[in-house]
C-alpha cells in the first residue's frame, strides 16, 4: 500500500528535475532552468556579510520586512501607477512557486474552476488539484500564441473562481497584449472572477513589446488577489 496521500499520488517529478537529469546524462547544455553564469554583485555580498556581522538572525515578519514591503509598494506606484498598502496588500514569500501555491490554496475551494493558459509552468496544475479545484484549459497556439476572445469567454461560467495569467509567458515568451488583458479584465468583472497574475519576467521584454500589469486596468484592483513578481 502506498504511503503517499491520494491527492499527490498521481503527481510526477518536476520537469526541472527530469531535464537536469537528462542533461547530465547526455552531457548536454541545460536550458531547462536558469543557471546564472555570473557572480552576484559585490554590494549584495557585502550586505549579506554585514547582516551576519550585525546578528540579523531573527525570524522575519510573516509577510516580509517593512522596508522591503515599502520598496515594493514604491515600485508598483512608479512603474504601474498603482497605490498599494505595504502593510495590508503585500506579502513577501521565499519564491514565486511558494507564492503561487499559497495563493491558490487560500482562494480555491473544492469544485471551483480555475482557468489556465497552456503550456504552463508545471506547478500550476498540481496546486489547483491539491486545493480541490478543477483546471479549465485555454491552449495557446503557434505562431503568435494569440487569444481568441470568444474561445476564452466560453471557459468562463458561474463555477469559475480564478484565472491565472502568466505574462510574459513561460515557456512561450508571449507578452499578453493590452487588448487581450482588457478582454480578460472585462470577463473577470462580468463573472466576478479573481485574477492571479504571474509576472515573474515583467522586466524581460524585447522587440519593442510592452508589459502591462492586469492590476492597473480599470476595475481590476478589486479582482486581483495575487500578483507574483520578483519585485
Amino acid at each position: 500500500m502506498s504511503k503517499m496521500a491520494r491527492r499527490v499520488s498521481r503527481f510526477g517529478t518536476t520537469i526541472f528535475t527530469e531535464m537536469t537529469a537528462l542533461a547530465n546524462q547526455h552531457q548536454a547544455i541545460n536550458l531547462g532552468q536558469g543557471f546564472p553564469d555570473f557572480a552576484a554583485p559585490d554590494f549584495l555580498k557585502e550586505a549579506a556579510v554585514q547582516a551576519i556581522r550585525d546578528d540579523v538572525n531573527q525570524y522575519a515578519p510573516g509577510h516580509g520586512r517593512p522596508r522591503l514591503r515599502q520598496a515594493i509598494a514604491a515600485k508598483m506606484a512608479k512603474q504601474y501607477g498603482l497605490t498599494v498598502n505595504p502593510d495590508t496588500e503585500i506579502t513577501v514569500t521565499h519564491g514565486a512557486t511558494e507564492a503561487i501555491f499559497a495563493a491558490i490554496m487560500g482562494l480555491v475551494n473544492p469544485g471551483d474552476e480555475v482557468i489556465l493558459f497552456e503550456p504552463a509552468y508545471d506547478s500550476y496544475v498540481p496546486a489547483v488539484q491539491m486545493a480541490g479545484g478543477i483546471p479549465r484549459y485555454y491552449t495557446l497556439r503557434q505562431p503568435d500564441w494569440a487569444i481568441d476572445p470568444d474561445e476564452l469567454a466560453a471557459l468562463f461560467s458561474p463555477q469559475t473562481k480564478l484565472i491565472l495569467v502568466n505574462t510574459p509567458h513561460n515557456p512561450t515568451g508571449k507578452v499578453f497584449s493590452q487588448a487581450e488583458l482588457a478582454h480578460i479584465a472585462d470577463l473577470c468583472q462580468q463573472y466576478d472572477v479573481i485574477a492571479m497574475t504571474d509576472e515573474m519576467y515583467e522586466h524581460l521584454v524585447f522587440d519593442g513589446r510592452t508589459h502591462h500589469a492586469l492590476a492597473a486596468f480599470p476595475g481590476m484592483k478589486e479582482h486581483i488577489e495575487a500578483k507574483v513578481s520578483r519585485g
